[in-house]
């Protein structure tokens, strides 16, 4: 299906590109959201004939988005949640808990603002990004951790699952054997035969 868009759309075009989409996409987002109109003759005339106020109303919203970025500058938020001894969370961060966490931090974000290319499902330093407009996006650190102290060594740049695991590789003095079996000791295979020889 051919649009007409009425504003900015990331991967797309800008206001006024004639661009080729799926149907679904069409009807289902951008057309219900107003980002775009179907390409018709009729269509391209009300676009003509409304350019100039569709653009200054971009520009308006576009100001306000900018002033507004200011307020996110070094913008972070911490998340405390359970997690497995390999930094794995017993679930995923989502949208909402980030917006819940915004807007305690004192931001007013939109659930369609946030962009969240997969789910975050590890602790640690995550950069989410925050689209404000079309045209004007934020990028927001997410800190989650098990504890606050956690979080607090996570901030300083200590990455807190890779000191746990060399604290315990300290104390484990196996020696590897590149070719043993998973789970078998290193002195296994060694003693096996004599037990064999002592039986026989």
């Amino acid at each position: 299906m051919d649009v007409i868009l009425l504003e900015r759309v990331e991967k797309l075009g800008a206001i006024g590109d004639v661009v080729t989409v799926k149907d679904g996409f069409a009807r289902n987002f951008l057309l219900p959201r107003k980002k775009a109109l179907r390409a018709n003759e009729a269509n391209r005339r009300v676009f003509e004939s409304n350019r100039a106020r569709i653009e200054t109303d971009n520009a308006n919203r576009r100001g306000e988005a900018e002033t507004e970025a200011k307020s996110f500058e070094g913008a972070k938020v911490t998340l405390i949640r359970q997690a497995s001894n390999v930094g794995q969370l017993y679930g995923s961060v989502a949208v909402r808990d980030l917006i819940e966490a915004l807007v305690e931090a004192g931001h007013k974000v939109g659930k369609s603002a946030i962009v969240l290319d997969r789910p975050i499902k590890a602790l640690g330093m995550h950069d989410v990004r925050v689209s404000l407009h079309p045209e004007v996006a934020v990028i927001v650190k997410v800190n989650v951790a098990r504890s606050p102290e956690e979080a607090a060594m996570q901030a300083e740049g200590v990455d807190v699952m890779a000191s746990m695991f060399e604290r315990d590789e300290a104390g484990f003095v196996e020696e590897y054997d590149p070719n043993a079996e998973p789970g078998a000791t290193a002195d296994a295979p060694a003693s096996a035969p004599a037990e064999q020889q002592s039986e026989g």
